[in-house]
């Protein structure tokens, strides 16, 4: 297939609003590719290409953006792809010069249209609002299976791109042979949000309540001696965190699948910030003195296999009564099962008195739908808090002279792929995270504008706010009042971040915007 191809699909879908044509466009394009194009084609739509980060700047991506383009199409989706295969080999001595002239050589056989694609695709900007999501429908019509059965099959396997090529190329039998693995982790289940106990009840009737913990999600695997560690983003960290390790070699089990979380605490069991539990899992880490410095705990809530019995199907209740007859209580998370609106207020004023965010609200009957976000299990946060993506800094003064400190911050727009910028803050940020987010930040620059220095939409950070009002001011119709840091969550990406429509809710009617939504991750003049 041409590269001309998807780059016209890509267009189409910029400027599509509904979903299910979306999905109708996709499922037509894939239906036609060949078996050796599938993997790098999806990879290309969703924004991911199968090699990853390819090592390139923005300035060798300027450089080579001075090729010529050529009038008619004619490079093949195979031939970018080993074009990016030679890109990413390139190491050592010399290296940025080879790349740049890999690109050049690439963006000289492609049109306008392709080379504006292909900057992109390298910089991981492609947004058109085919996420994983719409593209596991678009996969399940083309090959004519059920949705449910190829979003299964992707969250057990944790790679799209797999399940697209076995669900176009063997159909039903090619997904069914996907199962949970040990050692392979899942996606997370996630849950929706509520804004009190009393919508969990009025849901769910009787319900299990747990303490929310603000600490890092964990996935753990156990066979025999050996012991995984899996982050939310599914990165093995098991080097970072051994007191899991050595919890989970403590347990009387040959094999297991864990989910819970893991978390700082201080001296008097409060929970530390989360910004103290995530500087566990930094890149440069002394864990032998961090253990001492930062000891975490973990505390798991769902079991989803046990001595090669899998549980994933199973309701709730049934696993909590295998988790319960395994994990010792002080390694669980405080729960309850109630109905009772009296029983439910005071767990929730014991979570809270203890300093923890709130509560998490599940359905007794409910399976594990791994990857999935949905009402059988919410939270409630007594503080309003909204993760949301940085979109550009503004060049701090006085004290903060040299540090990139007012912060953009974007919701995520589902229907295009785009984040509409919700306002800006500078409150909340201790100096350790002001270094921190000026390197990070410029790392991720795509331009300025005089003290503004706009970046690639990756960054999630928590913002707690006090209100959501209506405001002209942002194409999103809506801005947060007094807004303030509460911390990055670098476990979490930008296709995690909360999306406009929860904003939305939780204020008045949104107001007509001044002007027309800026580019993808911009924030409007």
């Amino acid at each position: 297939m041409r590269l001309s191809e998807l780059v016209s699909l890509s267009l189409a879908l910029a400027t599509t609003s509904g979903r299910l044509e979306k999905i109708a466009r996709l499922a037509a394009l894939l239906a036609r590719l060949e078996p050796d194009e599938i993997d790098v084609a999806v990879g290309f739509l969703i924004g991911s290409p199968r090699q990853g980060r390819l090592g390139i700047g923005w300035a060798t991506l300027d450089a080579a953006r001075t090729v010529p383009a050529v009038e008619s199409p004619h490079l093949e989706v195979r031939d970018v792809d080993l074009g990016f295969e030679q890109i990413k080999a390139v190491s050592g001595k010399g290296a940025t010069a080879e790349r740049l002239r890999l690109l050049r050589e690439l963006f000289s056989r492609s049109t306008g249209e392709e080379q504006r694609f292909l900057a992109a695709l390298a910089m991981g900007e492609v947004r058109h609002g085919a996420l994983e999501g719409v593209m596991a429908e678009a996969v399940a019509q083309a090959a004519e299976l059920p949705a449910g059965a190829v979003r299964r099959a992707a969250m057990l396997v944790g790679n799209l791109g797999t399940v697209v090529h076995s669900a176009l190329t063997e159909g039903a039998a090619g997904i069914a042979r996907y199962q949970i693995e040990l050692f392979r982790p899942i996606q997370p289940m996630l849950a929706d949000s509520a804004s009190d106990v009393a919508d969990a009840l009025a849901e769910h009737g009787r319900v299990r309540l747990e303490w929310k913990l603000d600490g890092a999600r964990i996935q753990v695997h156990r066979s025999g001696e050996r012991v995984a560690v899996y982050s939310r983003n599914l990165n093995d960290v098991t080097a970072a965190v051994p007191e899991v390790v050595d919890a989970v070699l403590g347990l009387s089990a040959r094999e297991l699948i864990l989910d819970g979380e893991v978390i700082a605490l201080g001296p008097d069991q409060r929970p530390l910030p989360f910004q103290d539990t995530m500087r566990r899992f930094g890149r440069k880490l002394d864990v032998g003195r961090f253990r001492i410095e930062v000891p975490v705990v973990p505390f798991f809530f769902d079991i989803l296999q046990h001595d090669g019995d899998l549980l994933l199907d199973r309701p709730l209740v049934e696993r909590l009564e295998r988790l319960q007859g395994l994990v010792p209580a002080s390694a669980q998370v405080p729960g309850i099962i109630t109905d009772d609106m009296e029983a439910a207020r005071r767990f929730e004023a014991a979570a809270l008195d203890r300093g923890h965010e709130g509560l998490m609200a599940k359905s007794l009957i409910a399976p594990y739908a791994a990857g999935r976000r949905g009402s059988a299990w919410t939270k409630i946060k007594r503080a309003r808090t909204l993760d949301l993506v940085v979109l550009a800094a503004e060049w701090g003064s006085g004290r903060r002279k040299g540090w990139l400190s007012n912060l953009h911050l974007g919701a995520r727009d589902p229907a295009t792929g785009a984040f509409l910028m919700l306002g800006k803050t500078f409150k909340g940020m201790t100096d350790e995270i002001l270094e921190w987010q000026t390197g990070e930040l410029l790392a991720r620059e795509t331009g300025r504008e005089g003290h503004i220095v706009r970046v690639r939409p990756e960054l999630v950070v928590e913002v707690a706010f006090n209100e959501v009002q209506a405001s002209p001011q942002y194409p999103g119709g809506v801005a947060l009042r007094f807004a303030r840091i509460k911390g990055y969550r670098p476990d979490k990406g930008a296709s995690e971040a909360d999306t406009i429509a929860t904003v939305r809710a939780l204020g008045p009617s949104p107001a007509p915007p001044k002007t027309l939504p800026p580019p993808a991750g911009e924030p409007p003049d």
